[in-house]
């Protein structure tokens, strides 16, 4: 049976700063679970309708009634767990590196996390005005990629500033990125939704490059961003494979 406590740190858990103050935050969905528990993620408590045969200490029945006491799902799905925050990994130059500057809609980060899982992209960084990777929704996303990616927060522009790799910017007037000789490691920059990539950031980057429209009209104004993710990765790691 849940405890008012408990139900309260579950609750708080869907703001940011208490997600930092206790170090935890939210996995809905017997699939997610099942992959972070597979993973490196350390478990703290998982409530469930139906038992995953785990230590008994870290897992609580409970009723449909008080899962949907605690879920943030509109449907929920039969388990919720909390997990601890892990510490993010050194960052590996060696290798492509997507960056995120100010992308703040969950759903597009969580995209992009499962991108950067799908093509092999270890590190993913992220300005500190980007949605928190954390949050519940991003979780959701994620379906458990967000335990394969390395996710750092940092300051971007100290990152590209000292990175000895090229960085890619994304942006209307760049050049083609299929007449373009891509790099096996670099940094592919990304923007926020509405406005793309900030003009600091922008003076930073050492390569302009586009995905071209090919509708005869053109008066789609750009890609969604984690669009535009999947098309330029598939791109990255295709040249890479014929070079």
């Amino acid at each position: 049976m849940l405890s008012k406590n408990q139900i309260k740190l579950i609750s708080s858990l869907k703001q940011k700063k208490y997600r930092l103050q206790h170090g935890l935050f939210v996995a809905e969905g017997v699939k997610t679970i099942n992959e972070l528990l597979a993973s490196n993620f350390k478990l703290n408590q998982i409530y469930s309708i139906k038992s995953f045969k785990i230590d008994a200490n870290l897992e609580t029945i409970i009723t449909d009634i008080e899962l949907k006491k605690i879920s943030f799902l509109a449907s929920p799905n039969t388990a919720l767990a909390l997990f601890k925050i892990p510490e993010p990994a050194q960052i590996d130059t060696n290798q492509l590196i997507v960056a995120l500057d100010n992308v703040r809609d969950p759903g597009n980060l969580g995209t992009i996390i499962r991108l950067c899982d799908w093509f092999g992209i270890r590190d993913l960084v992220c300005n500190l005005e980007t949605v928190d990777c954390f949050n519940p929704k991003v979780i959701q996303a994620t379906m458990g990629s967000v335990s394969r990616v390395n996710i750092t927060y940092l300051d971007l522009k100290t990152f590209i500033k000292k990175s000895e790799s090229k960085s890619f910017g994304t942006f209307i007037e760049g050049e083609n990125i299929y007449n373009k000789q891509l790099p096996e490691k670099g940094i592919l920059i990304l923007g926020n939704e509405a406005n793309g990539i900030a003009e600091d950031i922008e003076k930073l980057v050492s390569e302009k490059i586009t995905i071209p429209r090919f509708g005869n009209i053109q008066a789609t104004e750009s890609l969604n961003v984690a669009t535009a993710t999947a098309v330029l990765l598939s791109e990255f790691k295709r040249k890479s494979i014929e070079t």
